[in-house]
């Protein structure tokens, strides 16, 4: 059995087209119309060309959005590569769910047509069991154990 090809419809967004090939790692995207008819076939350079982004200015939206605002990480911690509206993100996290959170929020980002995953991670935090005690962190550490 074949799996269904990835389309886009014709009344999808520009960046809704990119975000379905970036995900599914696609390189062409078929446009149907609502008759599920093709209309056109999408390369990712026909999206470059309409979403014209500066490098530069999708790169500082990954670092202050992204790792700083939204992550709380070092800006100097992850190196951010941006070519082509591809973002390729290199360094170490402390935890896998920092990873994945990277990398999701970088995909979405306006002009990012691809993300490169080239972060490493020390702990698993993804495979936390329901049973386990899980550790608590913080301020508050001593008086939460108490209760």
């Amino acid at each position: 059995m074949t799996r269904l090809p990835v389309t886009a419809h014709a009344d999808d967004t520009i960046v809704e087209a990119a975000s379905v090939m970036a995900r599914q790692q696609v390189e062409r995207l078929p446009v149907l119309d609502e008759a599920d008819r093709l209309v056109r076939l999408v390369t990712r350079r026909d999206l470059l060309q309409v979403l014209p982004r500066p490098d530069a200015e999708i790169r500082t939206e990954v670092i202050e959005d992204v790792l700083v605002r939204t992550l709380w990480l070092p800006a100097r911690g992850i190196d951010v590569a941006v070519v082509e509206g591809v973002v390729t993100l290199t360094g170490h996290t402390e935890r896998r769910s920092e990873k994945e959170i990277a990398l999701a929020m970088a995909g979405r980002i306006d002009g990012v047509v691809g993300v490169v995953d080239h972060l490493t991670h020390r702990l698993d935090d993804t495979r936390l069991r329901d049973n386990e005690p899980q550790a608590l962190h913080g301020v508050a550490d001593d008086w939460q154990r108490r209760m």
